[in-house]
């Protein structure tokens, strides 16, 4: 029997294989392949989150109450830190190397003998539907890779409800140069008559409640979140994340699903989701991967709230499609000692150029280059004290490069 480790490694090779690593908004592909396998999302629950920042943290929140609530749950999100496999989870699991690697190669052929050229998202995407339902899950939590209304999650054509977190500028070559034109990208995962969640104070909300107006779908506006909860996720904005939560919560109690209250203390006491203010115990290190500015002015204004006494080091890098200048003068005080270091990714930001970028605005006075992460941390190694506090951000890759390097997945994830 070969090797499920060998089998895995072989689909990511294909998988990733440059005829499919690309980005091509649409969902004709996606929906012609779903078609083949008799739509599955349509035969799963589904709730269908799309927004700038605070996807991830707000559907895995929510998975997790529901799997504590006694529901089989299926939870769809991307990027991936360390495995392609931490995407696609059932019960806070990842679905195993082996049936990962059995759907790339199946789905693969499947596109291939009907002459649909699927990207990768897309074909991860129909892998997400066809496990789950080939599982009987019993809800899904999807969340969109890109935009929401061309999307290949959007697919989904009857949600019971529809979340759009936080809206800001990012992706701008794609999704628009406005926050009005980023807005309408992400309200396109609105359904008629399907209930959509958002903050009152989300900066894209006049374009959302223009489109679920026009699709007769009820707008639910929410409040920050009530404190009494503990989450197990730290950071300023989580309290915003966790006011959609319990409005989504609420809204599916009143369509007769059941949620007792005891099963959303104990989800949100319990929900794990990396690289967002986590903090590892054993480095005196926050990992986040803020990467746009709104990302960066909540990280820094939860590094203010939560170690306002504490010295920075930081470690910093980013790519190319990133505002990474502007980011970096939203984190960094004159006084931070700043480590300068790119990822494994194509598009990583010179460390060099980074450094100039600092220089124009003269902050901050201690700056070091390095070429990667290992040489980043052994740097950060050298110069942390319990005075101190390490932080990791600008990207996820770098994160996710950081993880896998210092095995520190098995303990955290």
């Amino acid at each position: 029997m070969p090797n499920p480790t060998i089998l895995y490694e072989k689909a990511i090779s294909i998988l990733t294989s440059q005829g499919k690593f690309y980005i091509n908004l649409g969902l004709d592909r996606v929906k012609n392949l779903l078609e083949l396998y008799n739509n599955p999302q349509d035969k799963i629950k589904c709730i269908h989150v799309a927004g700038t920042n605070g996807k991830g943290s707000t559907c895995a929140m929510l998975a997790s109450v529901l799997t504590h609530a006694g529901y089989k749950t299926g939870l769809y999100t991307s990027p991936h830190l360390v495995d392609y496999t931490e995407r696609i989870k059932i019960n806070d699991k990842d679905i195993s190397k082996e049936a990962f690697a059995d759907l790339i190669f199946e789905i693969i052929k499947t596109a291939e003998e009907n002459n649909i050229h699927a990207t990768e998202f897309e074909i991860l995407t129909v892998l997400a539907f066809v496990y789950f339902q080939r599982e009987e899950v019993d809800f899904t939590v999807i969340e969109t890779g890109l935009g929401g209304r061309l999307d290949a999650t959007n697919a989904i054509k009857n949600p019971l409800l529809s979340i759009i977190t936080t809206i800001d500028l990012d992706h701008v070559d794609r999704l628009g140069d406005t926050i009005e034109k980023i807005a309408f990208e992400k309200a396109g995962i609105i359904k008629s008559n399907i209930p959509v969640i958002t903050s009152k104070d989300n900066k894209g909300l006049e374009v959302i409640r223009e489109k679920a107006f026009e699709t007769s779908s009820d707008l639910i506006l929410v409040d920050d979140a009530d404190t009494s909860y503990e989450v197990n996720l730290k950071g300023a904005w989580q309290k915003k994340n966790l006011s959609l939560v319990l409005k989504a919560i609420e809204t599916l109690r009143r369509h007769g699903i059941i949620i007792p209250e005891k099963t959303v203390q104990e989800g949100l006491q319990n929900v794990s989701w990396p690289a967002r203010f986590q903090y590892i115990k054993e480095m005196n290190l926050i990992l986040d991967g803020a990467h746009n500015p709104n990302a960066a002015k909540l990280l820094r204004e939860s590094l203010d709230n939560y170690y306002p006494d504490k010295e920075r080091i930081w470690i910093y890098s980013s790519i190319s499609t990133k505002n990474y200048a502007e980011v970096m003068e939203i984190l960094f005080r004159q006084s931070d000692t700043v480590i300068l270091t790119k990822s494994n990714s194509g598009a990583a930001v010179s460390p060099k150029v980074l450094k100039a970028k600092l220089i124009e605005k003269h902050m901050p006075n201690k700056i070091y280059i390095t070429q990667n992460i290992k040489e980043s941390i052994n740097i950060y190694h050298k110069l942390v004290t319990n005075q101190n506090i390490g932080v990791m951000a600008g990207s996820l890759y770098s994160t996710g490069d950081f993880l896998f390097q210092y095995n520190v997945k098995k303990l955290y994830f």
